[in-house]
């Protein structure tokens, strides 16, 4: 097992007791919940008789079920408000603090802990998401977990999990200009497979990500997930700590230094010991495009559809299957295939950083008619710091819809959703069948600048002849 990682300093720290099952019961330092996986939980303490054990350590937002556009209530979805209001009422009955809808601070809860600085390094932190592990980007150890788990941070702050096992995926050296974190993850995955990171965390390391902004790195625990990773994260350094420094909820005055030396003092040794290792390199990483139902069937943009005689027996069934649901041929070249919808946002690509490289695509271009393009703020911040910046004219100009913060199209449990055979081109992270709210529609996962490449010529484009 491992020895000596950010991983294994961060578990012990937190390790209440081992139990009966040869569990840990690990404790929670923030736990972060929306409108979608709480009301059963917190149905479940009721009929148990039990309350909050924590409440200050428990951050709610909504978010999956919010519409983009006419945000007025009751919304129209009678479920999304039924869910709005069971939030509000188990946040206020049990004292949790809750970021509604026009409070400056609402959107994709994987976005407002990060920008609020409610997440820092050395947390253990929950949520009833599977993204959660985009908070490992801070050098936190975090968990998506299902709607019973919930339940049990709300009434003890532990759960009980297994160790996993720690495994360092190494990317060395600069990114070309026009490929971005959405293309090294993707390229990872590919490589990795979906279920290659089954039973580990994975701690993301090397020079391109001491490259990477607060935000790419972001992006990439964000989607430790779909290559079966049940975390990930980055060690923190002066970048992280660049990020934090002056953020709502980050320390303050003398307590800012004491904090920086401790969250150092967790970076994984350099005598550290891994259940594994690969390496990669930044210079081999292209744009990157899905072509098939999950995202570890990933592209170059310039590659063609893989044959069947290139893939292992074990991926030619699901490759096979691809194909007819997708309605592409093996050896078809991905760039040039008809796009129907471009949706930029989600707890993957909606921040600030986001916007801006999709909007140097969309500046003097225009959206191709007939398709639907839309852009999401993942928080109302970013929406108001997009605005500060100019950049919802921009895409406005362009063509492109300007909507208010929200998951969107991403899950869509909202009025955001494909219809039919639709096709779109999205900077979201699941590309499975039916994900993006139509039982046929089709899903493209690519970095939100090739969505706004897409956008502007209707087609799968390499976004390098655009910049």
């Amino acid at each position: 097992m491992s020895k000596g990682t950010l991983f294994d300093k961060v578990w012990d720290l937190h390790k209440v007791g081992t139990l009966p099952s040869g569990q840990t019961q690990l404790f929670i330092g923030l736990h972060l919940i929306h409108e979608v996986t709480s009301p059963q939980a917190f149905a479940m303490l009721r009929e148990r008789g039990l309350s909050v054990m924590f409440p200050e350590r428990t951050v709610a937002t909504v978010d999956h079920i919010v519409p983009t556009e006419n945000q007025a209530r009751p919304f129209a979805d009678a479920m999304a408000e039924e869910m709005m209001q069971a939030i509000e009422q188990n946040t206020q009955t049990n004292g949790i603090t809750f970021h509604d809808i026009g409070s400056g601070n609402q959107g994709v809860v994987h976005v407002i802990a990060p920008e609020q600085g409610l997440t820092q390094p050395g947390m253990t932190i929950a949520c009833g998401d599977s993204h959660t592990s985009t908070h490992g980007a801070f050098g936190a150890i975090a968990f998506g977990i299902g709607t019973s788990q919930v339940r049990d941070v709300l009434a003890s702050q532990t759960l009980a999990l297994s160790k996993l096992k720690v495994r360092r995926v190494e990317v060395n050296g600069s990114l070309m200009p026009g490929v971005y974190a959405k293309d090294v993850v993707l390229h990872i995955i590919r490589k990795l497979g979906v279920t290659g990171g089954v039973g580990y965390a994975y701690e993301f390391a090397g020079s391109t990500f001491e490259q990477m902004s607060m935000e790419e790195r972001m992006t990439v625990c964000n989607m430790a997930i779909e290559g079966g990773a049940r975390c990930g994260y980055i060690n923190p350094d002066q970048v992280t700590f660049d990020y934090l420094q002056g953020r709502d909820f980050a320390p303050q005055a003398d307590e800012w230094e004491q904090a920086v030396a401790w969250w150092t003092s967790l970076r994984s040794d350099a005598d550290a010991e891994y259940d594994g290792l690969v390496v990669f390199n930044a210079a081999e990483i292209a744009p990157t495009v899905t072509w098939g139902i999950t995202p570890g069937q990933g592209i170059a943009v310039t590659e063609t559809v893989p044959t069947p005689d290139s893939l292992t027996a074990e991926d030619r069934e699901l490759a096979g299957e691809a194909y007819k649901y997708m309605d592409l041929a093996p050896g078809q070249p991905i760039q040039g295939t008809q796009i129907d919808v471009c949706f930029i946002g989600s707890c993957t690509n909606g921040r600030i950083s986001d916007l801006r490289e999709a909007a140097k695509v969309a500046k003097g271009r225009h959206v191709v008619a007939g398709i639907k393009a839309f852009v999401v703020p993942g928080s109302e911040r970013v929406k108001q710091q997009a605005e500060a910046e100019g950049l919802d004219k921009i895409f406005e100009a362009a063509g492109f819809e300007w909507r208010e913060a929200g998951c969107s199209m991403c899950l869509a449990m909202n009025p955001d959703k494909l219809q039919g055979r639709q096709i779109s081109a999205s900077s979201s992270n699941r590309n499975f069948k039916g994900r993006q709210g139509s039982s046929s529609g089709r899903t493209l996962l690519m970095s939100p600048a090739m969505v706004a490449a897409a956008a502007v010529t209707g087609k799968v484009t390499d976004v390098r002849e655009m910049l």
